[in-house]
């Protein structure tokens, strides 16, 4: 599968198969994001790879009782870890390093045969307190991970002339 399958076809799953999710397949997905871009190569992320049961259920109840993250086999929390830095746009550095690293865990999950599900409604201090997240450490993302149990449903995206303009913004 080239990338743009994977990103024409992927899409958010939120039924989750039994199915535990293969040690060398997450260690691929794993390394997708270690080896995804950062500002300055800084790779200032810790990913947090959660399989208990009774800890993926808390995950759920923190991310607003959504309760498909805890029937997956898998949840990935992603945080960054040094959230003082900003880049010269004025972006702080941790939320663009670990959104990427998290996209790239996902198309590689999706090329694996595997399906997620971005989650960022969440209760940040709830979730810190369940994984033992020290206080300076930001949680940017985390989601569901394991084969799906349901067909992918169509998304609607925009037309390319809706959001791209060139030369000046229009």
């Amino acid at each position: 599968m080239d990338v743009f399958t994977a990103i024409s076809q992927r899409g958010s799953v939120r039924a989750y198969k039994e199915t535990g999710v293969e040690e060398d397949k997450l260690r691929k997905i794993l390394e997708a994001a270690r080896l995804s871009p950062s500002a300055s190569n800084r790779q200032a992320w810790k990913f947090i790879v959660v399989k208990n049961r009774e800890t993926r259920k808390k995950l759920a109840s923190a991310a607003l009782g959504q309760s498909f993250i805890g029937e997956a086999p898998v949840v990935i929390v992603a945080c960054g870890t040094e959230t003082k830095s900003m880049m010269l746009c004025g972006q702080p550095a941790y939320t663009v390093d670990v959104s990427i690293a998290c996209a790239f865990m996902i198309l590689q999950a999706y090329e694996l045969g595997l399906g997620t599900c971005w989650i960022g409604a969440f209760k940040e201090d709830a979730v810190k307190k369940i994984l033992g997240i020290p206080e300076f450490v930001r949680v940017v993302a985390m989601f569901p991970l394991g084969y799906p149990n349901q067909p992918l449903s169509q998304r609607f995206r925009k037309d390319l002339d809706q959001i791209v303009c060139f030369e000046k913004y229009e």
